[in-house]
């Protein structure tokens, strides 16, 4: 029986394959250059590799190497992004539950350190009893001598600077005129009080006893969310979208780091104990940022959302209510002047300097913006070792392989409607003292110059595919896990070396500041797409993944192996148990 059809219409024609032979048969065939890329997925070889040439000072021979290209978006490179969300999870995993803290005390100095320290002190004695007796000449010598010790400091393995540089010599000091300023640190009125404590040094959470004698030391997963601009339907979109908050809600995402920053600060002071977190900042499907974190050891609910509800960052900058220019009409540069001029006038728009006294000498002024969560912190207790951890952790680096945009696909017209208003309000949304966007409120940013295109900054959180999220993502304090993520990589090529068999002997070794811990023997430098050494780009693919294919091989013989020597040696350890049981 045929499936009825309207009267005047006929039912669809069948899918006829395409002719043997035909432009539309060959087109169906896969391409040979997707395969090979799609292998090379698989296998984890990077897809765009550095081809960098390795010359042996010793021998002078020459020999191109391919090294990762160490992307981080999957949609550069899918294998090296892979990479780096394996590393940061088994970064995660390895600081959180920690039950010892990470970092142990420094070593005690030694007599050649202690006496560069009594010798630059005694240069900076001489160097003020030069100053003043107005003896200049002594006075550079002796600050010539500081540089030379200050040197020698750093090379005998102490770490930072004895003392600050003095004004002289200071060439990174900040040329803007008057004293630094300096903003009230009391509570706004509408947050609520937080107790403050000394702040221990410890790292770790508290330990736990059960009825039964065990002891058990739980973590903590949180999520902090912002505020809330208007309902939403469940796609993210606004209901209505004329009322929605677009401006507060780029303001936010804008300076949302500095708001988590502040979170941290408020919950250590609260609790007394340096607090360790690992997250990752992401966007929800309504475009905000919010950002999931593992904190090592538990605090208690309560105090989590009441430490959120009292924290905010205020932002003390020129008023941004009127908007004076367009993109149209524009500030223009007067070059004898120096200084951005209205287009009509001639008049020269108020400096950054001018327009943060009129604020300083305001009594009644209010911050610009201020920043604070909203209502929803998501807090619960991880036990360690169970799979609700590790799914946890796979849920916060859920996205860190993923561009901000690339988050929350915009099916609809709705969403894209919604994603392009918030863009539109971020490209206008200055994002440091020093955005071109500025000037198009009237005020020019510090240290203006005639470079400077409103509306067309180039900083991060401009773009629309970070939708406000300029700074880091991944967010790690420093105690986490006590290593950084060169350490993590070490970590991870030696439990490999260490399975296979394989010494590091004879091999250069380098440390983070790229100080070598051997005789350098190789010259690295990159090598150019068109030197005649470099193959192509598919024959270096095609060797690499032969070359991983064959490392995958003997990684998997090395795991059986030890499995099967793991289990041999517990039937044998069980075997002379239950021996000597019968002896018995």
């Amino acid at each position: 029986m045929t499936a009825p059809t309207l009267p005047g219409l006929e039912p669809a024609p069948t899918p006829v394959a395409p002719r043997p032979g035909s432009r539309a048969a060959r087109m169906a065939l896969p391409r040979s250059i997707d395969v090979l890329k799609d292998i090379a997925i698989e296998y984890g070889v990077c897809v765009r590799p550095l081809a960098m040439r390795r010359t042996d000072l010793d021998t002078g021979l020459t020999e191109v190497i391919d090294l990762p290209c160490g992307a981080t978006r999957e949609d550069k490179c899918p294998p090296c992004a892979k990479k780096n969300r394996r590393l940061r999870q088994a970064q995660i995993r390895e600081g959180w539950h920690r039950d010892d803290e990470p970092l142990p005390g420094p070593e005690p100095a030694t007599e050649a350190q202690k006496s560069l320290i009594l010798f630059r002190a005694h240069l900076e004695f001489s160097r003020d009893e030069a100053v003043r007796a107005a003896q200049w000449d002594q006075v550079t010598d002796l600050d010539e001598a500081i540089r030379e010790v200050e040197e020698a400091i750093t090379a005998e393995g102490l770490r930072g600077r004895v003392g600050p540089p003095h004004a002289s010599d200071d060439e990174d000091q900040d040329d803007e005129p008057g004293p630094r300023r300096k903003r009230s640190t009391k509570r706004r009125q509408d947050a609520p009080e937080l107790p403050r404590r000394k702040v221990e040094r410890r790292t770790v959470g508290k330990t736990y006893t059960a009825p039964d004698g065990s002891t058990y030391q739980p973590s903590m997963w949180l999520t902090l969310t912002l505020d809330s601009y208007g309902p939403v339907r469940p796609d993210g979109t606004p209901i209505n979208p004329a009322r929605y908050d677009y401006r507060r809600a780029a303001w936010d995402a804008v300076h949302f780091p500095r708001l988590l920053d502040r979170f941290w600060q408020n919950l250590r002071r609260c609790e007394g104990w340096n607090v360790q977190y690992a997250g990752c900042v992401e966007p929800q499907r309504r475009l905000a940022p919010h950002a999931h974190f593992a904190i090592r050891g538990t605090i208690p609910r309560n105090v989590l959302r009441t430490v959120a509800a009292a924290t905010y960052h205020q932002v003390w900058w020129p008023s941004v209510d009127v908007q004076r220019y367009t993109l149209d009409r524009l500030p223009i540069w007067d070059e004898q002047a120096a200084t951005w001029v209205d287009p009509d006038t001639r008049e020269p728009l108020t400096t950054w300097t001018v327009a943060l006294d009129t604020i300083d000498d305001d009594p009644d002024a209010e911050p610009v913006h201020v920043v604070r969560f909203g209502a929803q912190v998501d807090a619960r207790g991880v036990m360690p070792g169970t799979e609700d951890a590790e799914r946890t952790i796979r849920y916060v680096t859920k996205y860190i392989t993923k561009n901000t945009g690339d988050c929350h696909k915009a099916t609809t017209d709705r969403q894209r409607k919604h994603l392009d208003r918030l863009w539109q309000q971020l490209q206008v949304t200055p994002c440091t003292d020093r955005c071109a966007n500025w000037l198009l409120y009237g005020v020019q940013p510090k240290k203006a110059h005639a470079k400077l295109k409103p509306g067309r900054c180039k900083g991060k959180v401009h773009q629309r595919d970070t939708l406000g999220i300029g700074g880091r993502r991944i967010l790690i304090s420093r105690d986490w896990s006590g290593k950084t993520l060169a350490d993590h990589k070490h970590d991870a090529r030696a439990w490999v070396r260490a399975l296979l068999g394989v010494t590091t002997d004879g091999m250069q070794l380098v440390d983070d500041q790229g100080d070598t811990t051997e005789r350098v023997r190789h010259a690295w430098e990159l090598a150019r797409p068109d030197d005649p050494d470099v193959g192509p780009m598919t024959h270096r693919l095609m060797r690499s993944i032969s070359e991983r294919a064959r490392w995958r091989s003997e990684l998997l013989a090395a795991k059986d192996r030890a499995a099967q020597e793991s289990a041999d040696l517990s039937a044998t350890q069980h075997s002379a148990q239950h021996d000597g049981e019968e002896t018995q």
